[in-house]
């Protein structure tokens, strides 16, 4: 399918709200865009100003905004696994409630996961890139608790590979320039703060530097973003087209500080690019018409 799919999350979030409210801003051929959602939903938070086509997910359920419900979990999974079905050009989704998809005997971490179990082939691996215009940042690893990050050397190589991959076909970037941040404080002090960077990081960069990738040694992260932040406010061309980050904080603080709701979670690696708002399904201002459709205006235009 040559259009862009827009699923819009839970049907008890701002989801829908914020998509409705992005595709009159952004005025786009009707012709472009396909919503993976249900026309209850969309009514109850607003009116589209064109003829999209809706392909219907069923929600026979109460809409009870800001509330998580098991029917809202289940809504939010059928609409993933349907716009993984059609293959699209590109998707955008609305965010989703993890706990609602758990209720709903869903046990995924994040839609991310959600797009691998169903995209995925030939050892495909999905991998979050957050982007603010030319603020990239890269997750070595995603949704998981601190005390359970598994990092090797391998994983590295892989998703640096993969990263220079998609440089190439979306950003239309021969080669890339990579700054890896250090695991821990002060990029460990020679082993004195952690030995991952000398056991994980340093051999993993020395192995990609052999085969011709343009990465930095693992580099202190706190002084690392702030030149980053500095380029990002003054509009100006950044030294790295990328920032890889070992966990999700470590990344997301700083390009959400600097960026907010305009930073787009993209998911790389697989078949179909996906982008989403990188922020969540706020439950406390759904269904108040307060929502900022700024994060999905920046998804949808992402892929255009």
């Amino acid at each position: 399918m040559d259009k862009i799919a827009i699923t819009t999350g839970d049907p008890n979030g701002i989801g829908a709200e914020i998509t409705i409210k992005a595709l009159k801003i952004l005025d786009l051929p009707q012709d472009k865009i396909v919503l993976v959602s249900n026309k209850k939903v969309l009514d109850f938070y607003g009116k589209l100003d064109k003829n999209y086509e809706i392909i219907e997910i069923p929600y026979d359920a109460e809409i009870k905004a800001g509330e998580v419900t098991k029917e809202s979990g289940e809504f939010s999974f059928l609409s993933l696994k349907k716009v993984c079905e059609i293959r699209p050009k590109a998707i955008v989704t609305a965010p989703v409630a993890k706990n609602a998809l758990h209720l709903a005997g869903h046990i995924f971490n994040g839609q991310t996961e959600v797009l691998q179990h169903f995209l995925a082939h030939d050892n495909q691996l999905a991998e979050m890139l957050f982007v603010a215009n030319n603020f990239r940042v890269l997750l070595l690893t995603r949704h998981c608790a601190l005390k359970e990050i598994t990092l090797t050397k391998e994983i590295v190589i892989t998703k640096v590979k993969n990263l220079v991959k998609t440089f190439k076909t979306q950003f239309n970037i021969e080669n890339p320039k990579f700054a890896l941040c250090g695991f821990n404080p002060h990029s460990g002090e020679d082993g004195i703060l952690g030995r991952e960077e000398i056991d994980i990081l340093i051999p993993a960069v020395k192995e990609l530097k052999t085969e011709g990738i343009n990465i930095t040694m693992p580099l202190p992260a706190d002084t690392l973003f702030v030149k980053a932040a500095k380029h990002y406010y003054q509009n100006t061309n950044d030294e790295y087209d990328c920032y890889i980050a070992n966990y999700h904080d470590q990344g997301l603080i700083p390009i959400k500080t600097v960026a907010g709701d305009k930073t787009v979670n993209m998911t790389i690696g697989l078949d179909i690019i996906r982008t989403s708002p990188g922020h969540g399904t706020a439950f406390d201002i759904a269904g108040k018409n307060l929502a900022d459709p700024s994060g999905m205006i920046e998804a949808i235009k992402a892929v255009l």
